[in-house]
């Protein structure tokens, strides 16, 4: 009998050994000869007379067949037969630990957190990370190269959602939802009509986010939401004045349909036609007012229990509004924050979707006078509260260029921190229809500890000089290489048939699609984004200090305008996209610390906690003002052209105190910021769903059954103590309340 490897007994077989000779044998003359035929059978005759009664293992019988060879004339055969045996060995290893971590995830006896709003210990949750570790396996197995696998698997650099490689998704798109709306789509059981009303086109908005969500795997947005809902509004408001006409006036209406232009979407519902009739014009306002808040609070309410992926996964949504002057689209703007501020659901939770996005622009609602600014005041009080909406700095100096009469190309975000940039096939600033194609992020700590192991065994000599300089030139190979990586996944990603994500080519919501020229029509306008993590680290292994000290933020700038200049010459030459991204890493920055100490161990300042700092940030131990955080950060982000954030921490609730937090906004955007959020404490009772900075219990019913609602990178998540990894845990803890800092909340002049 043969024991197996799994401890089972089978009848000794020669055939099998014959067999593998065979291949050897094969493997080295490309076919079976006399003489090896000869030999072949003198082994296999020799085993099986030595084995004829005995028991032994697999692993016994390759031992001899290993020695038999060896002892013959054919020492190649031997050495191809020990190769082939090794061979499989890792095959079966591989398999080993695959099943091993599919178990693992089925029985969710090992949680990760990797995605805070993914329930790992969920039905789909357990079924979601099974398939996703067997399809990070087939990625490194089959797709990628060996180059992208070796700077993957070394923690070098990072290859995004791997588990989404081999089936070919992209990232994240902002939908052009003005489009959609307005025309109509089709779905794989049916087409759907154009938006009649406010409501229609708020409740059509939810589905259309879940359905394009299920053709990539990143986060969708609305780029303008406020200026899309404007005809909406007008024709809801259309239908109430009419009614308003029959039951308030008691007349026909039929003179003011016929005053009116033929298409109801361009007339303004504070045209003088209508305020004719002063009670139907009451009339309406009221009921399309109450019809819009009605509208939007089904919208949040969707976007938080429209489960739509593996592991009941909500939508990663965003919408973006804050510059639509216009009556209609200033009720739009009123109504998602005053329904951000009251929260959902019998308690009035804080919405985790969609990240609310406030545009900042100057002339609209920067400054007392400005049309929009008391919506700007209405935006720092639900920040406040319930820490979205997040600022986007419309006239910030990297979206130069944009066209003000549309809003279209006004600078917006997709909720983490991505941006599409300037488009070099032909959409220049436009934002609808474009997203992040695919990320890659490179690993500065592990560059940086390679280049200081190379200087000290090629010069025996640690000086900061030879180390940065050798920093730099790896760095240079890497950004080549991470393009590399990037044009191989985008090659693959347009390789696939349009039927995959047919709602997205069929519907046009990927901007640019020509069927016959294939998806690549499209995809060429979306951004192909080199990221980063661990600036931080990185220069304390280089210089012993980071970019919060002058001699660091010199190093940084170097750092990062290499970044910039080869993204900048890869979008010339390639005619794609390139950018500089700052990668939100919520679980990169875990596992690749995990990665860093088991090769390099515990270094001080460096690889003593559970995460790296993430892309340029300043590290969140740093005791300093708001201002001055904003004041560092502001000479970095210039540099990215492909999606960043800046944040200040708090360490209580500043609803009484909204006149600092609209300094501190404002003190970003006067320093060229792009995308700025604040971070609060936003603890909610479970019990009563009181609201604001909780201790111990909560003080309205004395509960302790608190959830602790914070920022994992732009958007939010559930109960940090139990959402996040441990990384990110950590950082929470280790975060400096900045507004420490200040004294009165009055920066320094």
């Amino acid at each position: 009998m043969v024991i197996k490897r799994d401890g089972r007994n089978v009848p000794f077989d020669p055939s099998k050994i014959q067999k593998a000779l065979e291949h050897s044998f094969l493997s080295i003359d490309k076919e079976l000869t006399d003489e090896s035929i000869e030999l072949i059978n003198r082994i296999v005759s020799s085993v099986v007379a030595n084995k004829a009664n005995n028991d032994c293992s697999v692993e016994e019988l390759q031992d001899i067949l290993e020695k038999k060879l060896m002892s013959s004339s054919r020492k190649d055969v031997a050495r191809a037969f020990i190769t082939y045996r090794n061979e499989r060995t890792k095959i079966r290893e591989h398999k080993t630990v695959l099943i091993k971590n599919v178990k693992e995830k089925l029985s969710a006896s090992n949680v990760q957190n990797q995605n805070a709003n993914v329930d790992e210990r969920s039905f789909g949750g357990r079924k979601g990370e099974a398939d996703a570790e067997l399809m990070r396996k087939i990625a490194l197995d089959d797709c990628v190269s060996k180059m992208a696998r070796k700077n993957h698997e070394n923690n070098e650099i990072y290859i995004h959602d791997l588990d989404s490689y081999a089936v070919g998704m992209h990232n994240c798109l902002s939908i052009p939802f003005d489009k959609l709306l307005a025309k109509g789509f089709n779905t794989r059981q049916t087409d759907v009509r154009p938006a009649k009303s406010i409501n229609t086109a708020f409740q059509l908005v939810a589905v259309i986010f879940q359905l394009q969500s299920l053709q990539q795997f990143g986060g969708v947005a609305a780029t303008h939401l406020d200026w899309t809902m404007v005809p909406y509004v007008r024709l809801s408001f259309w239908k109430h004045f009419k009614d308003g006409l029959k039951y308030v006036s008691q007349t026909s209406g039929g003179w003011i349909e016929e005053s009116l232009p033929e298409d109801k979407t361009t007339a303004s519902i504070e045209d003088d036609i209508y305020k004719s009739d002063r009670q139907a014009y009451e009339y309406a306002i009221d009921m399309t007012t109450k019809e819009i808040y009605q509208a939007v609070e089904g919208m949040y309410h969707n976007l938080n229990t429209l489960q739509s992926r593996s592991g009941n996964q909500l939508p990663f949504t965003s919408i973006n509004y804050g510059t639509c002057t216009l009556p209609e689209g200033r009720l739009v703007t009123k109504a998602l924050l005053d329904t951000s501020i009251k929260g959902i659901g019998k308690l009035h939770r804080t919405s985790i979707f969609p990240c609310g996005i406030f545009q900042m622009m100057n002339g609209v609602n920067r400054h007392p006078g400005d049309p929009n600014y008391d919506l700007y005041q209405l935006a720092l009080k639900s920040t406040a509260k319930r820490l979205y909406p997040n600022y986007a700095n419309v006239d910030w100096s990297g979206n130069a260029g944009y066209d003000k009469n549309d809003p279209r190309t006004y600078f917006s975000t997709m909720g983490c921190r991505t941006a599409n940039g300037f488009d070099i096939n032909g959409f220049g600033q436009l934002k609808d229809g474009r997203g992040n194609i695919c990320p890659v992020t490179i690993i500065l700590p592990t560059l940086a500890m390679e280049a200081k192991e190379a200087v000290e065994k090629k010069y025996q000599d640690s000086s900061e000089k030879y180390i940065i300089e050798e920093f730099m030139d790896i760095l240079d190979k890497k950004i080549y290489e991470a393009k590399d990586m990037l044009i191989e996944r985008f090659e693959w990603i347009c390789s696939q048939d349009p039927a995959s994500a047919k709602f997205m080519y069929e519907n046009g919501v990927m901007e640019g699609y020509v069927p016959e020229e294939g998806i690549r029509s499209a995809l060429k306008h979306g951004t192909l984004a080199v990221g980063q993590l661990g600036l931080a680290e990185a220069e304390q292994i280089l210089i012993g200090c980071d970019y919060i000290d002058a001699k660091g933020m010199k190093l940084a700038k170097q750092v990062e305008q290499l970044f910039r200049n080869r993204c900048d010459e890869f979008k010339k030459e390639y005619k794609l996209n390139f950018g500089v991204y700052y990668s939100p890493a919520e679980n990169l920055c875990y596992t690749a610390m995990k990665k860093f100490q088991k090769k390099y161990g515990v270094i001080p300042n460096v690889s003593d906690k559970e995460y790296f700092t993430n892309s340029i940030h300043v590290p969140v131990w740093h005791k300093i003002s708001p201002f001055k955080k904003i004041d560092i950060e502001s000479q970095l982000t210039g540099y990215s052209n492909a999606g960043c954030i800046t944040y200040t921490e708090f360490e209580s609730s500043v609803q009484d105190n909204l006149e600092a937090l609209e300094e501190i906004v404002n003190y970003a955007m006067d320093h060229d910021i792009p995308y700025f959020a604040v971070n609060v404490p936003a603890d909610m009772c479970t019990e009563c769903g009181f609201t604001d900075d909780i201790g111990e219990s909560c003080p309205n019913c004395g509960s302790t059954k608190i959830q602790r609602l914070r920022r994992v990178t732009g958007y939010l998540t559930g109960d940090y103590k139990t959402a996040f990894n441990l990384g990110k845990q950590q950082e929470v803890e280790m975060r400096y309340k900045h507004s420490k800092a200040l004294k009165n909340w009055k920066r320094n002049k």
